[in-house]
Formats: structure tokens, C-alpha cells, sequence
């Protein structure tokens, strides 16, 4: 290939990196759709179906993966010219010479018989007569045809190496072992290649003997998985058979409910259907006493009218009255009752998430007894229940209950200045009261003054059984996760780097509902002099999708080149902000937050992936959070909106999943060294990632 300018190549480094692992080709492969990427990269993203992750199309099977020679070539000239090293080169092993008939050196066109170590040449049979025949040759050594005589003499003393040392590990001549390796050990060559071939059988026994292992952990597997799937079968037959128990027990009791009412209804129609008789026959006696006064009052003689005489009915003693009658006995009013007592119940249990809802199902097993805490945590509960009642402020319980806090997975920053927090699936159980909610405000927080605010917070208080407790304090304390300090609580396990939980801003969970957040709202639009040439951008700024066709964008230093990533054209260095995301779907796209001094060019440029950016990141069904290369694991979300709220005060920022209410699943706790913009990575093509309009 002919000389290049370096400079001309690294332009092309764009098209020369794999836009899974950002790295430079090695292996690169073809699929079909025209794509070509790392095999490895590859094959770890074909996990249960084999698509495109650029285009995303679809393959019924398995493609034969082809590798790209040509692809192949021009990323080893570029490694080459760049100073970096080809792994393709390192692994890369020249492939065994022909073995070639060794040829007569007198006649250079026979095939050579045997060697004279000697006279250091080979000879075919003419030309070895002389040794056979003639008596001073008797004492040269003849040996099998040697094609690599040269090899074997000591370029030092140019004698033949017949002995090797074991000291230096090489071959050597008479006058080696004499002069520079006098006093090493040494064997001839035939001695050593016996015990190197011993050792070379010795691993080629160990490499059976570990893939026999792994033939048969993979037939413990492929059994193992077909006992996952019978085992999953039953779990599915048991859980029907539990849900139609259910579902017989609801409908008997929906049955009952009906009957009750039925029953109540023909009462009421039996009371009424009596009543009518009795007033019909009221009216009955009254009109013939009518007619008995009319023929009474139509009397022509004095006297016959005088002597008459003429009594009223009884009915004509009291005033007709219409009965109270109504579905309201003690019976229909519980089933009601009950039916609507039931049905708020289950609400609040599925609004839940699962592993949560056993702990409400069964308040009696969530966690450790109190008998079980630690000595502090008695001692803390003792101090409650020897609290005087004539103390002024809200009656807080004094069992122990669950607290979901945000638990420190890791320290960041060159300093450990930074701390990731992530909120654990399951609650952590901790002594003490529960801090009673307050209200948001976006200000600082109010300064101490009379003590009337443990008032005010005793009307908020609810007033719950012990298992409503457990139900709503539950889902009122995930809301709450970063309010530590107030609550005077500490993680249930020891960790590595303590928090700093002065740090946690007490008010940002304070809100229980979406819209105490709102009140933070900020409009947000898309920068496009930092968008990727493969990210578009519509709907006035606010919507960013990505393709394989590139977007005619001017050439500027702040566009990034390498990822398809995007900025927004507001900073934040103060107060506290929110924003929401919808997202077109939970894979291969990023949520983040970064400096303008972020890397535009390099592969270093991803979310996450420096000291300058911090990312949520869905890719296929893994959730992590990044920051400076270093990964957080968790717990997988299908939320299609995402709420991140940035506090520039305390330096923190939490994302949410964002539902009917706002429920945080990670936080970033870092001090700001210079304004901070929101940023947003979108790789598989046909995403889209929207900035959704904030209303109250």
C-alpha cells in the first residue's frame, strides 16, 4: 500500500470504530443488512434474537459471520500508522512451512540422502560414496537429511550446537559449554525435547480434562434449564390454581352481596305490597261512609234527619303517611362496606411494587423483631416510650417499621468528593419513628420560631391502624428517600466511604405528589450546534431521533463527532431545576447530565464515560448508572418517562420513574465546578427521546 499522510487516516478513525464498544476494529464481520462491527461486540448483544443494533433489522437465524479483509487491512494500516497495535496481529500466527525436500549440495538437483554433520552439507547417494567408500571419511558423523543445517551452527564459534543448556535455556556448540556457559548444566537436544514434549503432554492432558469439566457443566445446564422450565410450568399451574381460587372466592361473595340485596328487596316490595292492601281498604270503608253522609244530608224529613246518626271510620282518625323503606339494613350497608373497603385495598396493594406488597399483605413478618435490634436501636425505642404525655408535638408510633433510604454503591471523583446513591428493592428496616410529611417548598428551609409546627404536622399526621401504617408510610417513605439527616436514621449494613449525608437536600423528596416537583419545571430546548450528525432534531427543538442517514449540520467544535449525543442549550449552576423525558423505548438510549467542557471527539466522549458527564443508561434490558467508566448495576425499569431534578444548591441529582406519582431509582451527589447541561444518548436507529411541556 502506498505511503499515506497519518493525518488523512485519522480521519478516518470515525469510520474505522465500532459503534458498540467505540474502539477500533478487531475481527471486523458482515452481516447481511451491510453493518460491520466487532465479532465479539456482536455475538455479546445476540443474547435471545439476532438483530442489527445499528438498524435494528431482524434475523430469523443466525447469520454466518464473514470476516472483512479488506475492512480488515485498512484498520491494521491505520493501527500501524497511529502507533497503535493490531490484536488481530498479536494473535495472529504465520501458518507452518511446506516441509521441503532437502537437496544434494555438490549437485544441487538430487535429493539429499543423508548429512555429513562434519563436513556440514548433504549429499545424495553418488555424491556420499566417498564416505562410504573411501576411509578417511569413516569418522565424519552421517545423520538423517537436515534441512535446517544453518540453523543449527553456533553463530559464534560456527560448530554444530549439539548440546543444550539448561541453565540459559538454548542450544550451544562444544566450545560454548567450554568458554561462556562453563559450569551450566546440559543435556542434549533429543533429552530436552522429550521432557518439553512430557510437558507439553502434561497441558494437553490438563486442557482435556477442563473441557470434559465444561462439557459436562453444560449438560448440568441444558438439564438444569429443562428443570427451570418444568419448575416454571408448575409455579404457573399453582398460581392459576391460587388466582381462581380468588376469583371463586370473590364471585361467591359478589353472589352473596347480590342475594342480600334481593333478598332486602322482596321485604321491602312484601311491606309495601301489605301497606297498600291495608290503605286500599281504608279508602274502601271511607267511601262508604261518604255515601253514607250524602244520603244522609239528601234526608227531605226534619225529624228522620235528627234522629240519624252517623260514626266516622278509624281511618278517618289519622293522617296517611308513606313508610321509610330502603335498602339500608345492616346487611347490604356491610357488604357494601366491605366490597368497598376490599376494593381500595387491593388499589393501594397493586400500586405497590411487588416485593413490597407481602410486607403489607403480612405486617407481622416484615422484618426482624424488635427483640432483634441493635442495643442503640432499643435503647432509641426505649427513649420513645418513656417520652412524657403532657409533651407538646404529634403522637409519633414507636415500633420499629421500614425505611427505603438510598444506600452509597460507590465513591467518585479523584478526591471521593462525589457518591452515587441508588434506592434498594428491598425496604431496611430501622428502630425509631417515622418522620411525619411536610410540605415542598421551593425557598430554604424555614428558620426555627415557635413551636407550632409540631401542630400543624399532627393534622397531617394519618391516623391508621397498625397495618395502614405499614401500607401508607410505606409508599410515603419511598417518596422520601434522600431525607436522612432530619430523620436521624443510618443504613441498615455497613459500607465502604460514608456519606456525607449532610450533603442530601431534605426538602427535594419532600414532595409527595408530581406536582410539588413541577414547581421546578424548567423549558429545555436542544442545542443543535452539539448534536451528532446522525441525531435530527424537530418539533421546535424539543425531540431528538437518530438514523443511519446524517444530517447536513455545520462543521463546529462543540458538535460531538464520534457519539450520537446531544446537549441542551440552557446551563444550570443555581437553584433547583426539573425536567421530563419521554422516551420511544427502554433500550440503547442514555439520560444524563454534563459539562461543557466535555469531550466532543474521542470515544471518551459517551455519557458517563469521563470525570465531565454523569448517565442513566438503558441498554437492552440492563439499567446502570455511569460516571467516570465506573458502572452501577440497577434494577431494570420499563418507565417510558423519566423526571430528573437537579439541585445546583446541595449538588445533587435524582432520576425518577414518573407515573402517577414521581418515584426516584437513583441519585448523584457531586459539588458543581461549572454549569451543568442536560445531555442525551440515542444509538439505535428509529429512537427518539422528547422534552416534555411541564404543566401544574
Amino acid at each position: 500500500m502506498a505511503d499515506m499522510d497519518p493525518f488523512s487516516l485519522l480521519s478516518l478513525e470515525d469510520e474505522l470504530t465500532c459503534s458498540i464498544c467505540l474502539s477500533p476494529f478487531i475481527c471486523p464481520v458482515t452481516i447481511p443488512c451491510g453493518h460491520n462491527f466487532c465479532q465479539d461486540c456482536l455475538l455479546a448483544t445476540w443474547k435471545d434474537s439476532y438483530t442489527c443494533p445499528q438498524c435494528r433489522t431482524v434475523f430469523p437465524t443466525r447469520p454466518e459471520l464473514k470476516k472483512n479483509t479488506v475492512l480488515s487491512t485498512v484498520v491494521e494500516t491505520f493501527n500501524f500508522r497511529t502507533g497503535k497495535k493490531s490484536v488481530d496481529q498479536m494473535s495472529e500466527r504465520s501458518p507452518p512451512e511446506e516441509v521441503r525436500a532437502v537437496r544434494c549440495d555438490t549437485c544441487m538437483e538430487a535429493e539429499a540422502s543423508q548429512t555429513c554433520l562434519t563436513c556440514m552439507a548433504s549429499f545424495c547417494e553418488e555424491h556420499l560414496r566417498p564416505h562410504r567408500e573411501n576411509p578417511n571419511f569413516r569418522l565424519h558423523q552421517l545423520s538423517d537429511p537436515v534441512g535446517d543445517l544453518l540453523e543449527r551452527i553456533c553463530p559464534d564459534h560456527h560448530k554444530m550446537m549439539e548440546l543444550f543448556c539448561s541453565q540459559h535455556g538454548r542450544p550451544i556448540c562444544s566450545l560454548c559449554l567450554q568458554l561462556v556457559h562453563k559450569g551450566c548444566s546440559f543435556i542434549t537436544p533429543e533429552e530436552q525435547r522429550n521432557v518439553k514434549e512430557s510437558d507439553l503432554r502434561g497441558k494437553l492432558g490438563l486442557l482435556d480434562e477442563k473441557i470434559t469439566k465444561n462439557e459436562n457443566v453444560i449438560i448440568q445446564m441444558r438439564d438444569m434449564q429443562n428443570k427451570l422450565m418444568d419448575s416454571a410450568t408448575n409455579r404457573k399451574k399453582a398460581l392459576a390454581a391460587e388466582y381462581q381460587q380468588m376469583r371463586d372466592m370473590i364471585g361467591q361473595e359478589e353472589r352473596d352481596a347480590l342475594s342480600a340485596v334481593d333478598h332486602e328487596v322482596e321485604l321491602g316490595q312484601t311491606k309495601i305490597k301489605g301497606l297498600v292492601k291495608k290503605f286500599t281498604e281504608n279508602i274502601d270503608n271511607m267511601s262508604k261512609a261518604k255515601e253514607e253522609l250524602h244520603s244522609q244530608l239528601s234526608q227531605s224529613q226534619t225529624l228522620a234527619f235528627l234522629q240519624a246518626s252517623f260514626d266516622l271510620p278509624s281511618a278517618a282518625n289519622f293522617d296517611p303517611h308513606t313508610p321509610q323503606i330502603s335498602l339500608d339494613s345492616k346487611k347490604v350497608k356491610a357488604a357494601q362496606a366491605v366490597t368497598t373497603a376490599l376494593r381500595e385495598h387491593l388499589m393501594e396493594i397493586f400500586k405497590q411494587p411487588l416485593e413490597g406488597r407481602l410486607k403489607m399483605l403480612k405486617p407481622d413478618e416484615r422484618g426482624v423483631p424488635v427483640s432483634g435490634l441493635p442495643k442503640t436501636g432499643q435503647a432509641d425505642a426505649a427513649k420513645q416510650k418513656k417520652k412524657p404525655k403532657s409533651q407538646p408535638g404529634p403522637a409519633i408510633p414507636t415500633q420499629p417499621y421500614y425505611q427505603p433510604i438510598p444506600v452509597p454503591v460507590e465513591l467518585m471523583g479523584p478526591q471521593g468528593g462525589w457518591r452515587a446513591f441508588q434506592y434498594p428493592a428491598e425496604p431496611q428496616w430501622h428502630p425509631g419513628p417515622p418522620r411525619l410529611p411536610r410540605s415542598h417548598s421551593p425557598g430554604p428551609p424555614p428558620k426555627a420560631g415557635p413551636k407550632k409546627k409540631p401542630q400543624q404536622q399532627t393534622k397531617k399526621a394519618p391516623q391508621t391502624t397498625e397495618g395502614d401504617t405499614g401500607c401508607k408510610s410505606f409508599s410515603r417513605s419511598m417518596e422520601n428517600l434522600l431525607d436522612i439527616k432530619s430523620r436521624g436514621l443510618t443504613p441498615a449494613a455497613d459500607f465502604t466511604g460514608k456519606p456525607e449525608t449532610s450533603n442530601i437536600p431534605a426538602d427535594i423528596s419532600s414532595a409527595e405528589k408530581r406536582s410539588e416537583l413541577l414547581k421546578f419545571g424548567a423549558i429545555l430546548t436542544l442545542d443543535p450546534r452539539t448534536a451528532h450528525k446522525r441525531v435530527a432534531l424537530s418539533e421546535g427543538f424539543t425531540k431528538a431521533s437518530v438514523s443511519d442517514e446524517h444530517t447536513n449540520y455545520p462543521d463546529c467544535s462543540e458538535r460531538f463527532t464520534v457519539c450520537s449525543q446531544v446537549l441542551t442549550s440552557q446551563g444550570f449552576s443555581r437553584g433547583r431545576h426539573y425536567w421530563e423525558v419521554k422516551l420511544s423505548s427502554n433500550n440503547f438510549i442514555g439520560i444524563g447530565l454534563a459539562y461543557s467542557s466535555i469531550d466532543r471527539k474521542g470515544p471518551t466522549s459517551r455519557l458517563g464515560r469521563n470525570a465531565q458527564s454523569w448517565c442513566v443508561e438503558w441498554f437492552n434490558v440492563k439499567l446502570s448508572a455511569w460516571y467516570n467508566s465506573s458502572e452501577t448495576v440497577l434494577a431494570p425499569s420499563s418507565s417510558k418517562r423519566v423526571g430528573v431534578l437537579l439541585d445546583c444548591e446541595e449538588g445533587t441529582a435524582t432520576f425518577y420513574n414518573v407515573a402517577d406519582r414521581a418515584y426516584p431509582f437513583h441519585s448523584f451527589v457531586f459539588p458543581f465546578a461549572e454549569p451543568v447541561y442536560p445531555a442525551f444518548w440515542i444509538f439505535s436507529s428509529g429512537s427518539s427521546i422528547s422534552l416534555c411541556k411541564l404543566q401544574q
